[in-house]
């Protein structure tokens, strides 16, 4: 699967957080600005997907957000593994 595809399935996984009502505003807003980055494409791949892993890691670190949303973001970062 080209890396392409693999960011849109990324940033679907971001949508579906940042539209889940039940998660914080902080994080539903954290997930919209990876997609962002990550959508950026003045930057080399390599940087967006390892900014992106870093700032999910610090949203899945955070006390307030329920456990779908933590395993949602953990899924997102393995996809984005894949692409690294």
């Amino acid at each position: 699967m080209a890396a392409d595809d693999k960011i849109m399935q990324v940033c679907d996984g971001l949508d579906m957080l940042h539209e889940d009502n039940s998660i914080p505003r902080n994080i539903r807003r954290g997930a919209e600005e990876v997609k962002n980055s990550l959508l950026n494409e003045s930057d080399p791949l390599d940087v967006r997907v390892a900014s992106a892993a870093s700032r999910l890691d610090e949203l899945a670190n955070d006390p307030n957000i329920p456990l779908h949303g933590r395993t949602l973001i953990w899924n997102i970062m393995s996809r984005l593994e894949e692409i690294a």
